[in-house]
């Protein structure tokens, strides 16, 4: 079935094809690496370090958050590690490292949305063309010849448009995502940089 629309669907359909698995490998990454950050969210610890910093028990953060995997954790232990110099660009530095992995590959998504149904149209708008032709040198009168040549040039809009339509949805996610874990990041961040403010004025 898929090889017939292939065939029928004309030269356009291959590059079609091409974002439908491109698109599908980075909707299946993503979904992996999402399942692997919510597994490690570990917001106990996260509390656990903020109560440590308020007391100045720096030693025991490095020791308890050895390991760690929430990417919340990994952007404080970073921020006290460089606490004598700047708590506040070490966090900054550390988050947008982690918002960098979270939002790899989302670029790609993005350009499938708007390539698909672009290259869809465009083999749509080749059938049409090349069904005209067979009609101008064969000078069929039965119009049936070009309805159908239509209808065939029509499966790559068709196409290109599930394409963008099935890969919008899963970047949505993804992009809220990202959009979440900054906000919970945002929000760590800060109440770090208030516990830190208040015992450097102690």
């Amino acid at each position: 079935m898929m090889f017939h629309l292939l065939e029928k669907g004309g030269i356009v359909m291959y590059p079609l094809l091409a974002c439908s698995l491109i698109s599908l490998t980075v909707i299946l990454e993503r979904g992996a690496f999402w399942f692997r950050e919510m597994k490690r969210v570990d917001s106990g610890l996260v509390n656990r370090v903020l109560h440590l910093a308020e007391m100045g028990k720096y030693e025991e953060i490095k020791v308890s958050t050895e390991g760690a995997t929430d990417y919340v954790v990994r952007v404080l232990v970073c921020g006290l590690a460089h606490r004598n110099y700047s708590l506040t660009k070490a966090m900054e530095m550390a988050a947008l490292e982690e918002i960098k992995k979270m939002k790899r590959y989302l670029p790609v998504l993005d350009t499938i949305i708007t390539v698909a149904p672009l290259l869809g149209i465009l083999g749509t708008v080749i059938g049409i063309i090349h069904s005209f032709d067979m009609l101008a040198i064969a000078g069929m009168p039965d119009p049936q010849a070009v309805t159908s040549g239509i209808a065939q040039a029509l499966i790559t809009t068709a196409a290109g448009l599930l394409i963008a339509i099935f890969t919008l949805f899963p970047y949505n996610y993804f992009v809220s995502k990202v959009e979440k874990a900054t906000l919970r990041i945002e929000k760590y961040a800060t109440s770090l940089e208030i516990v830190h403010d208040g015992n450097r004025k102690k």
